[in-house]
């Protein structure tokens, strides 16, 4: 490497290195770096135009969707192509690598496709059409992977590469997001040790206080990156670093490895993206931005549990109470929204914002719509819901009230108000094909999780499509719809300003305006299964301007009139069309 000394980048290096790894020359860290990244395959977008209202992501395993005598990578390839087209431009497809547990996250081998799935060919078609997400499963790896079997026998790479504890030490002051135990017992050369596993005991948590261990994930990187893959998922990432005395996550050192990451990635493979996957507390979730030097996107977590209630419950009081509470994303940052995704709807990020009374009323319901339950283990050894196990499908086929007819519109609802907030839309592909519960699933696995991960078959799933009068088609014609209608929008960049609007709380509205101010959006949305009016003198549409409804074509010439907005019905109001 022929960087000057004074570098910018070799002093952040110097600056991860002192908390990190201080036993070790930043010098000697940088050249073993460009050893790996060295030449590295550079993402298609710029470091500095990396979204715009264009940007949405479809969330997939890659065999959600099946046909015999096919890879399943390629019936994903396939499906987004007929069907998605370019109305959703980027696809997260979930764990491809081998596995031994936890449908994917588990991983047993991260520089090889799962067989089941396809090959790294069918990756890189993907990767050809659809700017490509993929996960970095970076705090634990499989009890089944050449690493840990190496450990076991004292053999490299794999020593030293899993964090040992004492069982008789305090660990009580420990995060848990699982009701197992923390420590697995195992035998070694130097006999018999106990291994951390935050999750589960097939996956044992990597001990990243050894460098090598560091220089192994950036071999994966590079891996990943060569093959297409511009937007890398930091999964589990808040409990990387262990101290025992204190809860695990979130330390220090764990967001100085995101810097680190951050700052090495900038360098070699600039216009790549680092999100982080942190399903904790909303405070906590914001600290992954940093100073804008940290993850590039953080998952906006809380919002699936509140965007829930609100349309449990017909209000959007603690929606808004939390929108109004939402800094902007960072220069150079953004959210990414979502609803549901393969792992439920977590309930952690709920804490402080919904009252305990409200979570339990809105399980209570869950559970009335099919719906199965996680719980994680407290301090105090009690347990509390973790997360809400059951396809958002199914969840919003009724209210607090109990099941009625708006359940395609009420869901439609839900993914319409998702598009247009600040930030990115991450559609999960069960919620993009209205799939219900798969309460067999759940029977075969014996895990609640599986009861949103349903695989289809994909002539099934076409003819559903096809069908107008199917929920599948209803569903996935109208959010394709609106996203072709959003996209156009510069008030929907990432990056546009968002204002609340105080409305009643059958209402829930905001205003994004675009970078250029040519052009406002009113987006209004009733939570409520009732027809309720409103009053546009309480929306600031400028005089001057000539409104209208981007969705339905509508315009509204008298700023005083009253409108009648149907169950569930959303409006954007808009100034400016593009042409």
């Amino acid at each position: 490497m022929n960087e000057p000394e004074s570098s910018p980048y070799l002093h952040r290096l110097r600056n991860h290195c002192d908390l990190l790894y201080p036993d070790i020359a930043p010098e000697d860290v940088a050249h073993r770096i460009e050893e790996v990244l060295q030449g590295v395959k550079k993402p298609r977008s710029s470091g500095n135009d990396l979204w715009s209202s264009r940007d949405a992501i479809l969330i997939t395993y890659g065999d959600s969707i099946q046909r015999l005598e096919e890879s399943p990578l390629q019936t994903l390839h396939q499906f987004l192509k007929a069907t998605v087209d370019s109305d959703i431009n980027s696809v997260h497809i979930l764990p491809f690598c081998p596995f031994s547990s936890d449908d994917g996250f588990a991983v047993i081998d991260y520089r090889e496709i799962n067989p089941k799935l396809g090959d790294w060919n069918d990756v890189e078609q993907v990767s050809s059409d659809y700017r490509l997400m993929a996960d970095l499963v970076i705090n634990h790896v499989s009890s089944e992977s050449e690493w840990f079997e190496n450990y076991q026998s004292g053999r490299t790479p794999g020593a030293g590469f899993f964090v040992e504890a004492n069982p008789d030490e305090d660990l009580t002051s420990v995060v848990r997001p699982r009701a197992s135990s923390l420590l697995r017992e195992v035998q070694t050369p130097q006999g018999t040790r106990y291994v951390w596993c935050t999750f589960s005991h097939d996956q044992v948590d990597l001990n990243f206080r050894n460098f090598e261990v560091f220089i192994e994930f950036l071999k994966i990187i590079r891996i990943y990156l060569d093959h297409g893959v511009e937007i890398l998922r930091l999964d589990a990432i808040g409990y990387l670093w262990k101290k025992i005395g204190t809860t695990c996550i979130h330390l220090p050192e764990t967001h100085e490895m995101v810097r680190f990451l951050r700052t090495v990635l900038d360098e070699y493979a600039p216009g790549s993206i680092l999100i982080t996957e942190t399903n904790v507390p909303n405070q906590e979730n914001l600290t992954y931005f940093g100073n804008g030097n940290e993850a590039h996107i953080i998952y906006n977590f809380s919002l699936a549990p509140l965007m829930l209630h609100a349309l449990l419950a017909g209000t959007s009081k603690y929606l808004k109470a939390w929108m109004m509470s939402m800094p902007p994303a960072p220069m150079g940052c953004t959210y990414l929204n979502f609803t549901a995704s393969h792992d439920g709807i977590g309930m952690r990020p709920a804490e402080g914002l919904l009252s305990d009374q409200e979570q339990e009323e809105m399980v209570r319901t869950i559970e009335k719509f099919g719906g199965k339950l996680s719980t994680r283990k407290l301090g105090d050894g009690t347990e509390k819901v973790y997360e809400l196990n059951v396809s958002l499908f199914d969840a919003l086929q009724g209210t607090l009230e109990g099941l009625d007819r708006y359940q395609v519109e009420r869901f439609i609802c839900s993914q319409t108000i998702m598009m247009a907030l600040e930030g990115i839309p991450a559609f999960y592909i069960h919620s993009l094909v209205a799939t219900p519960n798969d309460t067999e699933l759940v029977e075969k696995t014996g895990r609640a999780r599986s009861i949103n991960r349903h695989q289809w078959d994909a002539d099934e799933l076409e003819k559903l499509l096809d069908d107008p009068q199917s929920p599948q088609s209803r569903v996935s014609s109208e959010i394709l719809r609106r996203m072709r209608i959003r996209s156009q929008q510069p008030a929907f960049d990432p990056s546009a300003v968002q204002f609340t609007l105080h409305l009643k709380t059958h209402f829930f509205g905001f205003w994004r305006q675009s970078r250029d101010r040519r052009q406002s959006i009113f987006a209004i949305n009733n939570v409520t299964s009732r027809r309720r009016s409103l009053t546009l003198s309480d929306l600031n549409l400028i005089v001057t301007d000539n409104w209208f409804d981007l969705l339905t074509g509508e315009r509204f010439d008298d700023r005083s009139q009253k409108i009648a907005l149907a169950p569930y019905q959303t409006l954007w109001i808009t100034n400016w069309k593009s042409d």
